[in-house]
This record gives C-alpha cells, structure tokens and sequence, in this order.
C-alpha cells in the first residue's frame, strides 16, 4: 500500500467515524475492493457515547445486539427515556423510516389516533425491503419518537402507545 492510499484510508475512517458520532449509531461496517487482491475491511463501532473504537480487519460476523430489557411494571415512570416508557414500540431492525406508504400519502398514524393490534404504524426500509411495523396492542398513539426518513437501529423507540 502506498502513502497516499493509507492517508486516503485514514480519512476514510475518519469519516466514518464522523458518521457513526453525527448520526448516532452504534456500529457501521464497511469493504473497500481496490483491485482483485487488494481490499480495506473497515469496522467503527461505539461502545459508549465518549469511547469510539475503530477495527480494520478481515470480514467478521457482526456482533450480536444486546437484548433489549423489559420495562418493570413501573405506575408512572419518572423518567424522559422513551426506550423506558412500558407502551413503547421499538424497532425490530435497523434502517430507514418512513411514516407514510408513498410520498405524498396520508400517514399510517398521528398523535392520539386509535390503532388496533395489527395496524401498521410505520415502515422500516431494510436493505430495500418495506417492512411494516404492527401494532404489538390496540391503544392510542401518545407520542410519535421518529421523523420521516429518520435512520434507526435495533431496539430504538418508535412510538409511545397508550
């Protein structure tokens, strides 16, 4: 490898690591095919929200995500967390939000509209997969955590339903 690809390479995990910070996620894994042998495996990861850990390495299975905890039977939770909140609705994957079927249509859901167990709430684009997030109960949409388009990851709050 030259100079001037390792710098190359070093600006590119730099900026990853720019990315991973300015949209808060946790993990962002990344090839780079320079010719028929010669490649750059590329993992950012970010443990905690002040440590950032950079690994370059040959392919790997991606870590595992930590299960998410349940929310004890808590009467009133005193907290602003919303990953807390006994009526939140997590995602199932990571990806990209979107709140309506199609641009220009209506939304799937608004504050303090009804929703049946079963509903769509809101649509997870994976991999360019549509995947619709039910309802898990019937209730009242309390609060709306996500904007449009808003790029998620596993377990991040959703929806408040009440």
């Amino acid at each position: 490898m030259t100079k001037k690809n390792h710098d190359a390479d070093v600006a590119f995990i730099q900026a990853l690591a720019e990315l991973l910070r300015e949209n808060d996620l946790t993990e962002l894994q990344v090839k780079r095919d320079y010719g028929a042998d010669d490649s750059l495996n590329v993992r950012v990861s970010r443990h905690t929200q002040q440590q950032v850990v950079t690994q370059v390495s040959a392919p790997t299975p991606a870590l595992a995500a930590p299960a998410a905890t349940p929310a004890g039977p808590a009467p009133t939770p005193k907290t602003d967390d919303p990953a807390e909140d006994p009526g939140a609705v997590t995602s199932p994957m990571v990806g990209t939000v979107y709140m309506q079927a199609e641009p220009g249509a209506d939304p799937f859901i608004s504050v303090g509209a009804a929703v049946s167990e079963g509903d769509t709430l809101l649509i997870v684009e994976a991999m360019k997969t549509m995947n619709h997030i039910p309802a898990p109960r019937s209730g009242k949409v309390k609060r709306i955590i996500v904007e449009d388009g808003a790029a998620v990851e596993f377990g991040t709050p959703l929806v408040i339903l009440e």
